[in-house]
Order: C-alpha cells, then sequence, then structure tokens
C-alpha cells in the first residue's frame, strides 16, 4: 500500500504538470493573436512556477535508492561545546521538524533526554512521509554553529557541535534481522517526559542495548512498557540493517578505490551567526545567507543540492568502475 501510494502521487504530480503546461499553450496562443500584455504576464507567471515544480520532479527522479521510499528515523546528539552543544542539538532537532511539518510530514517523538542546563542531549524521532528517508539521508553527520554565547555572561563567541544521524524505518517484510535474547540488555525506567499520571508514575520507558554493537535505543512516549518496548525493538532492527548496509557500501567502495572527503566526525554543516551570517554545506558548497530561514526549517535548497551533488558523484564512480 505504502508503494501504491508513493506511485500514485508521481502520477497526481505529473498529471497536474502536463496540464499546467498545456493550459499555458493555449493562453499563450491566444496571447499572441489578441496581443493581450495581461496574459502575457499570466503566462511568465506560470512559467516560473512550472520550473519551480519541474525542479521538483527532477529531485524524485534522483530518490531511487533502495529505501529513499521509508520513514526517517533521525537521531540528534550533542557533541562538544558542552551547554551551547545541548541548546544547539535542540535547535537542530527543531529545525528537521519544522522542515518535516512544512512538507505536511508527521512526527513521532519516541525519546528526548533534557540537557543539565538548557536543550537537549538528545532526542529520537520518526519523520513520516512519503520518501522521507531519501530527502533526509544527507543530514547525516555533524553540524557546527559558531554564534555569541547566551549562556556566557560575557559574551563571547563559541562553537558548538551537534551530530544528525538519519537511517531508514523498515517494515517486518523489509528486514530479516533476528536479535538473540543473549545479545539484548534490557532497561526500564520512569519517562520524564510529558505524557499525564498513567506515563509519568510507572517505569513504562524501555532501554535496549544491543550488546555486540553497543547501539542504544529508547523509547518513552508510548502508554504501556509493551508498546515502548515493540517501538525501541523496531528503532533498533532499523540502526542494525542501516549499519550493515554502510558495510556493504564501505566494502564497494574499497574495491572501487574510492576515496571520500566527508566523513564521520567531520562537519557537513557550517552556520555561522556572528560575525557575519551564513549556512555553508561544506560537500556541496551551497550558501545561504538567510539563517534565520534555514534553522526555522528552510532546508530544501540544501537538501536538493546534496541529492544533485551525490548523483553526480556516483556517476563519476560508475564510470571509472566501468572503465
Amino acid at each position: 500500500m505504502g508503494e501504491l501510494s508513493g506511485v500514485e502521487d508521481d502520477l497526481k504530480v505529473y498529471d497536474d504538470f502536463s496540464g499546467k503546461l498545456d493550459d499555458l499553450e493555449v493562453l499563450n496562443e491566444l496571447a499572441n493573436e489578441e496581443d493581450d500584455a495581461a496574459a502575457a504576464d499570466e503566462v511568465a507567471q506560470g512559467i516560473a512556477s512550472l520550473d519551480e515544480q519541474f525542479a521538483e520532479l527532477e529531485i524524485r527522479v534522483l530518490l531511487s535508492g533502495e529505501y529513499d521510499e521509508h520513514d526517517a528515523v533521525v537521531t540528534v546528539h550533542a557533541g562538544a561545546g558542552g551547554t551551547d552543544s545541548q541548546d544547539w542539538a535542540q535547535m537542530l532537532q527543531r529545525m528537521l521538524m519544522r522542515w518535516a511539518e512544512d512538507r505536511r510530514f508527521s512526527v513521532d517523538v519516541h525519546d528526548e533526554q533534557p540537557g543539565d542546563e538548557a536543550g537537549i542531549r538528545s532526542a529520537t524521532f520518526t519523520v513520516h512521509g512519503t520518501r522521507a528517508y531519501g530527502l533526509l539521508h544527507g543530514e547525516s553527520g555533524v553540524h557546527r554553529i559558531v554564534r555569541i554565547s547566551p549562556f556566557d555572561s560575557q559574551a563571547r563567541r563559541h562553537t558548538a557541535f551537534a551530530s544528525v544521524d538519519v537511517v531508514p524505518l523498515l517494515d517486518e517484510v523489509d528486514t530479516d534481522i533476528t536479535i538473540a535474547d543473549d545479545d539484548l540488555r534490557v532497561d526500564v525506567y520512569r519517562s520524564s517526559g510529558p505524557g499525564g499520571q498513567g506515563v509519568n508514575t510507572t517505569d513504562s520507558a524501555v532501554r535496549l542495548t544491543h550488546l555486540p554493537t553497543g547501539i542504544v535505543v529508547s523509547c518513552q512516549n508510548e502508554r504501556s512498557q509493551l508498546q515502548n518496548k515493540a517501538t525501541a525493538l523496531r528503532l533498533l532492527k532499523a540502526q542494525l540493517a542501516d549499519r550493515e548496509r554502510q558495510k556493504r557500501e564501505e566494502e564497494l567502495a574499497a574495491v572501487r578505490g574510492e576515496q571520500h572527503d566527508v566523513a564521520w566526525g567531520s562537519q557537513i554543516r557550517s552556520y555561522v551567526l556572528h560575525p557575519y551570517q551564513m549556512v555553508k554545506d561544506h560537500r556541496t558548497d551551497r550558501e545561504s545567507g538567510n539563517t534565520s530561514d534555514v534553522l526555522d526549517g528552510k532546508i530544501g535548497p540544501f537538501i536538493n543540492s546534496y541529492l544533485e551533488w551525490k548523483a553526480k558523484g556516483q556517476a563519476v564512480s560508475k564510470d571509472a568502475l566501468e572503465v
């Protein structure tokens, strides 16, 4: 049903684009025949709108990966920078969730660990929507912010880091991953967030630790311990499946002899709020001087640039492999 919904959405977008193009062609003929300036202006505006819609269609073509159609599980972690990094992690969480809301995607927050003084130490949430993972996976990596710290009484400039991890949410039919009971440690604790008396007064929150890999996932926002455990187990399987996918890609890259410029632990994007304002993606060189819009979720241009950059890199690698 999910695949059918995606195909129907593609067809709807195509039919809409084709219909608007036909209407503009007719309007353009009338404008030329009657020398109608108002109609000519309407045609020009319609072409500009179609240009934007066509760019969106081009991005859809780039989303053809194995899991690009899936929902996305997003985890944000505070890094170096103390309280500033925890505040920055919460800002990143808000930015990504606002982007999802603008696209009318739904978001489920599974776990959120508050910071010591402000912000969050970590948060995990799922973005539900067509191609959510395909669009968001380029946000994985380290994000750096440079600003006047609101937590420094001397108003000095600080640099802080936070990481984003994005994995596809897999259906049961998409993975045959099994987890042995001996490989899993289950901890239960009392939920700390909102949720009402039934949530906050019982040990319903669940933390799962996969002992062989050290991966830890938590869920505390469901009503019962059983529901939290089921959700956490699904998130853990998604993490393990993504680890296997990354392992396969690394092995293939080693065979091809590829050198990756961007790796975990190096910033993929910088957000400078002082002494000037600029957001720059270090992979694509995409820049924006409107930092407030970017932090408010307007990251579409960065996502599109990453997908185009990735597609070009894959094409070059394919050509080199064939040679």
